[in-house]
């Protein structure tokens, strides 16, 4: 069995746009990478660590508990041994709470990546493979969100740029989701459920190509 675990937000806990519904596991885009990679005979486990407003290292002002820096370590050692960890973080970073931009939120999840490495795992547990994907850009959030949101679209672009050179620079994995999804018209965030549907494909076929897989060949 291998283990590949997906810590997000509420883009990947299955939001549905423009609700505050859920969409089941078969629909959001880890059940349907669980499936595409199960297909050929494979044993895998998707296991799911997504919370809505999580930030990379930012407090919410309103709710607590949503830096992904926090607990992190712990998640890592209670999942092990873990062959992957996704990383999709960064879209509650550019919240009208926050003025950042694209370099600080791709050094927020540098940190993530250091924090993973330095897991206290059991003695002999690998060291997980991190794939970090950049998560969609934001375009006019609206609806029950749209104040969250306000400048988000700004704020946030140039990410998956900077994304990319953090993982060259900390030698992971890397994909750009924006190559094959957009956000929801809904509320400009979110995914809909047809996109939840490529993106877990392409993960899918993404992560049969990579090493995570090869490595066990």
């Amino acid at each position: 069995m291998e283990n590949i675990l997906v810590y997000s937000d509420s883009v990947s806990w299955g939001i549905i746009p423009g609700t505050r519904k859920r969409l089941p596991f078969s629909q959001r885009w880890p059940g349907v990478l669980e499936s595409c990679l199960n297909r050929d005979g494979r044993k895998v486990r998707v296991i799911e660590n997504c919370l809505n407003g999580r930030r990379t290292v930012w407090e919410d002002p309103f709710r607590a508990g949503r830096r992904a820096v926090d607990g992190l370590a712990q998640v890592i050692e209670m999942h092990s041994p873990l062959d992957c960890v996704l990383l999709m973080l960064g879209t509650n970073d550019f919240q009208d709470t926050h003025d950042n931009r694209a370099w600080m939120s791709a050094q927020g999840v540098a940190k993530l990546v250091s924090i993973i490495r330095e897991a206290p795992t059991e003695p002999g547990m690998p060291v997980p493979q991190i794939l970090i994907i950049a998560p969609l850009a934001i375009v006019d959030p609206k609806g029950m969100i749209g104040n969250k949101f306000t400048g988000a679209e700004q704020r946030c672009r140039g990410l998956p740029q900077e994304l990319d050179n953090v993982s060259r620079d900390l030698n992971t994995l890397f994909l750009d989701a924006n190559a094959w999804v957009k956000v929801s018209e809904r509320d400009g965030v979110h995914l809909d459920e047809d996109q939840h549907e490529i993106l877990g494909k392409v993960i899918g076929d993404f992560l049969v190509k990579s090493p995570v897989f090869d490595r066990k060949k």
